[in-house]
């Protein structure tokens, strides 16, 4: 291999590595998810509770909010029977909580979704503050139905939101049940768009999975 080829190899290899290093040390950092059991005489009435730490700790997540792309947090619980040669799906609830950055009051929004109801948790100035909202304890109402033997198991999914989530957000955030079909949109909307698209695109990589389960129990 020419020298001057192998020197100039080196060099970008090495240059990549300084972008991307911290992007994975970012990644790899101290966010997740935990489920904990209630106490063992509230097994039949009370279902387990969810809880985030970190959420907001991922530097490249935190920029993307800052920079106008709302983060979307989706929480799934599922309650297993286990037993016999498989384990089977006994109920499962699910839901979502929204963080975005309004630039005009500095401020980073956090609403939780669930079904058709959307609860605003809070404005913070600080994006840690908004990260201990996403993630604040939520009882789950999945109580074990019978003297079986089940275990819980919650995931989380981390991503940043898609063109058309963006544009469906908006929408349902100024309480518009359905897209305008007018068919007149802001002249700035196109570019807009593109930019939104290309980034979008482009982060890819955004995604984060999160996964955390009980052992298993006996009510």
């Amino acid at each position: 291999m020419d020298r001057r080829l192998f020197v100039r190899t080196w060099t970008l290899a090495l240059c990549l590595a300084t972008l991307v290093l911290p992007a994975l040390a970012a990644a790899q950092g101290s966010p997740r998810i935990a489920i904990t059991l209630p106490a063992q005489n509230a097994l039949l009435r009370e279902g387990p509770t969810v809880r985030g730490d970190a959420l907001l700790a991922d530097a490249q997540l935190r920029d993307l909010v800052r920079n106008g792309f709302p983060a979307r947090f989706s929480f799934r619980v599922e309650l297993w029977s286990a037993g016999g040669f498989f384990n089977d799906l006994e109920a499962s609830t699910a839901w979502d909580v929204i963080v975005r950055y309004d630039p005009l009051e500095k401020v980073y929004e956090v609403v939780r979704i669930a079904g058709n109801q959307a609860v605003t948790l809070g404005k913070f100035t600080d994006p840690e503050a908004a990260g201990n909202a996403v993630g604040r304890p939520v009882r789950v109402p999945l109580n074990a139905p019978s003297q079986s033997r089940y275990y819980y198991a919650a995931t989380l999914d981390v991503e940043v939101l898609s063109l058309s989530d963006l544009d469906e957000l908006e929408r349902w955030l100024r309480g518009e049940l359905r897209p305008a079909v007018s068919g007149r949109r802001n002249p700035g909307t196109a570019l807009t768009r593109g930019v939104r698209t290309l980034v979008v695109r482009l982060l890819g990589g955004t995604k984060r999975h999160f996964e955390a389960k009980t052992g298993t129990f006996k009510p």
